[in-house]
């Protein structure tokens, strides 16, 4: 039985655009993706100029993140999930016909892969830039969670990656007819919408490293550890209660692990990077490397000044006298 504040799934999730050879079906999963990479370069961008580097590099950085995090997501996903593309008769490779590991276009991403994937094109786009890694990951941390809202839209128009059954008033309708939907289940079954679950939590924490930036240092890479801490608890429970096929290790969902290590991995860089850099940070750019406009030195509503965030109540500020960096040429790199 539906209850009355049950979540339908939309009838709707893309069209399709006419071209010579036929149709483009442009897909609402992919436009809740490309929304968010949107949203995201936009924040980063703002945050990241605020601190003092150069209008508009954001994209230069970006343009090697978001090719890279696609693969990375893509081959992740083939990895995590062998039995969907690798048994006798499968097509595995041509690229032309339904199922080969390269056609990203029938489903398939996962967002882990693309952390890995995008860190590391982000690293190779700060290197060509002169931009600290660090300093970039921290202006985009709020802007990830950002993206990673929007894009869980993108699995309530393809009525996937839902949880497990529940009496919840406001349980996802889905129906019987899916291929997801569970054998042995009566047809009007509601499920968990987990897709709305992690849109709260990553809102959530966009908020919480907002409000923490102006309570504590959150420079060198420590707010990109609490998203990392953030996403990583929410993602372990969200990912427990899903209903769809998973690779598992010792009894444990595949993504749950990924989730406990990216957990792990965020307190070793806060507290690592809590202990190597306990003043703010001077420029986002590597020395020798800052941005030469002829307004890089003017405070405005597009630099941060005296009075923002990191200055009067920053968690170990510097005392008269103190140098505003702790950081030798060595704890300066990425």
């Amino acid at each position: 039985m539906i209850a009355a504040f049950s979540i339908p799934s939309p009838d709707w999730d893309g069209f399709e655009i006419p071209v010579p050879w036929g149709t483009l079906p442009i897909r609402a999963y992919a436009l809740c993706i490309l929304l968010g990479i949107i949203l995201a370069t936009i924040m980063t961008s703002r945050r990241l100029t605020k601190r003092g580097a150069e209008p508009g590099i954001v994209l230069d950085i970006v343009l090697w993140a978001v090719p890279l995090g696609i693969v990375g997501a893509r081959l992740y996903h083939v990895l995590t999930h062998p039995g969907d593309y690798f048994y006798e008769g499968a097509n595995v490779w041509n690229p032309f016909e339904h199922g080969a590991i390269w056609n990203i276009w029938e489903g398939g991403n996962a967002i882990y892969g693309s952390l890995i994937g995008g860190a590391i094109g982000a690293y190779i786009g700060c290197r060509m830039t002169g931009i600290r890694f660090w300093s970039f990951a921290d202006a985009l941390a709020p802007g990830l969670l950002l993206a990673q809202a929007t894009g869980r839209l993108g699995n309530w128009f393809n009525h996937e990656l839902f949880g497990s059954p529940t009496d919840l008033p406001w349980g996802l309708e889905i129906s019987s007819d899916n291929a997801a939907f569970p054998a042995g289940l009566e047809d009007g079954t509601l499920f968990h919408p987990t897709f709305l679950y992690e849109i709260v939590w990553n809102l959530a924490g966009v908020a919480l490293i907002l409000f923490l930036e102006r309570k504590i240092n959150l420079r060198w890479g420590k707010a990109f550890a609490v998203y990392l801490i953030w996403y990583g608890l929410g993602r372990s429970v969200f990912e427990s209660i899903r209903v769809d096929p998973s690779e598992m290790f010792l009894g444990v969902r595949v993504n749950v692990w990924a989730s406990f290590a990216a957990i792990l991995l965020g307190i070793v860089i806060f507290l690592l990077q809590r202990r190597r850099h306990t003043g703010d940070e001077p420029t986002p750019y590597e020395p020798g490397r800052e941005w030469k406009g002829a307004d890089a030195e003017v405070d405005s509503d597009e630099t941060e000044s005296d009075s923002d965030s990191l200055d009067d109540d920053v968690e170990g500020g510097n005392d008269t006298g103190e140098t505003a960096a702790t950081s030798s040429s060595r704890s300066t790199s990425p």
